[in-house]
């Protein structure tokens, strides 16, 4: 099969589908691999080890999708990428259909087959190719509070972990799972006063027995969600629905009972957000406030350290990839009822229910197309 690696083309992403390691799996396992020029560039991949792994460089993004069976991407694709993406031809990335309608009818019309790391899911219900990129975001979610809490950035000017004789900053992390454990475990670090929020008990009776009194666990009542937000320096929102829209926590009214600058961090905004108020936002436009409380809603947090997230996601989506390069996709979904979840459009009809009850468009079950 013919691989095709385009480089990323979102605001301020620098973060690239596969490392020069990934082309020399692929390659030695008979395909080729297409990558353009520079496309390595901003994760500090450069053309020279691609080359020295087997890639073919190609200049223009135009020419690697027209000859790739299957491109293989870390953001969803921009309006351009839809456009040049064919019938049957295989796209293997992030897309986070629920909260984007234009992208998701720009997929169905487009006949291809898109395959979205976010809803490959194991029979426990991890989320294998999404988790890299969650442990990146949950611990960035804290550096970047941090920094955030900071007067000269708009913050209410308080450190993370206090000194002597001054309280530490109040963190709540809203979500226990992979995102809110990352999270919390680099806020506690940073001597902050840390309590996640979570509706499982189970998990919150897992973090407290890893964590013991170091980070406090509080079970997500509306209740508890007022009065936590209400007292909270840095709120992080780490709530996540497989494949759907996340429901808000936070909502409008919480902003006027909250502490003047104080920082909510949306980690859920690629999925529509935790926080009423949040919208997506770039690295290079990455705050705004809203009743003097500062929001940050980067959609694509792990894109300002790209080295360490290429190297994370390559090594989740690796096992995944080669198996539909050598089966083909069919027979690889058919093979791995995992990677079967991550199908969220196919031949022009959605085939993952989140994403069409998202929209109220028309669902249809996988596996009737498979046979």
């Amino acid at each position: 099969m013919i691989i095709g690696v385009p480089k990323e083309i979102k605001n301020n992403e620098f973060r690239v589908g596969m490392t020069p390691a990934g082309v020399r799996e692929f390659v030695e396992h008979g395909h080729s691999v297409l990558v353009e020029s520079s496309a390595g560039d901003g994760s500090s991949f450069p053309d020279e080890e691609y080359v020295a792994a087997g890639a073919e460089m190609i200049a223009s993004a135009d020419e690697v999708f027209a000859r790739a069976n299957m491109i293989v991407k870390v953001k969803e694709p921009q309006a351009v990428e839809i456009a040049r993406l064919r019938p049957g031809q295989i796209l293997y990335t992030y897309l986070h259909l629920a909260p984007d309608l234009t992208q998701t009818k720009g997929l169905v019309e487009s006949g291809a087959v898109c395959i979205a790391y976010e809803t490959v899911e194991l029979p426990n219900r991890s989320l294998p190719l999404l988790a890299p990129m969650s442990e990146v975001a949950g611990r960035m979610a804290a550096q970047v509070g941090a920094a955030y809490l900071q007067k000269p950035n708009g913050g209410r000017g308080v450190l993370m972990g206090g000194v002597p004789g001054v309280l530490p900053a109040k963190v709540v992390v809203l979500g226990g799972g992979v995102v809110g454990t990352s999270a919390a475990y680099v806020a506690k670090g940073m001597g902050a006063d840390v309590t996640i929020m979570d509706v499982n008990l189970d998990r919150l009776r897992y973090l407290d027995e890893i964590w013991g009194n170091s980070v406090r666990t509080l079970y997500s009542s509306r209740h508890n969600v007022d009065q936590l937000v209400t007292e909270a320096d840095l709120v992080i929102g780490a709530v996540l629905l497989p494949g759907a829209k996340t429901p808000w926590l936070v909502t409008r009214d919480h902003l006027p009972t909250m502490k003047k600058g104080a920082v909510l961090v949306d980690v859920s905004v690629d999925q529509g957000g935790c926080i009423e108020t949040t919208k997506a936002t770039t690295h290079a436009d990455p705050i705004y406030f809203v009743d003097d409380v500062l929001h940050y809603g980067v959609a694509n947090m792990p894109g300002a350290v790209p080295n360490t997230s290429t190297l994370a996601l390559t090594n989740s989506t690796l096992r995944y990839g080669l198996a539909i390069a050598g089966k083909g996709w069919k027979q690889a979904v058919i093979d791995d009822a995992a990677l079967a979840k991550g199908v969220n459009v196919l031949d022009g009809k959605i085939v993952y229910k989140p994403v069409a009850d998202a929209h109220g468009m028309d669902y249809i079950e996988l596996g009737s197309l498979l046979a």
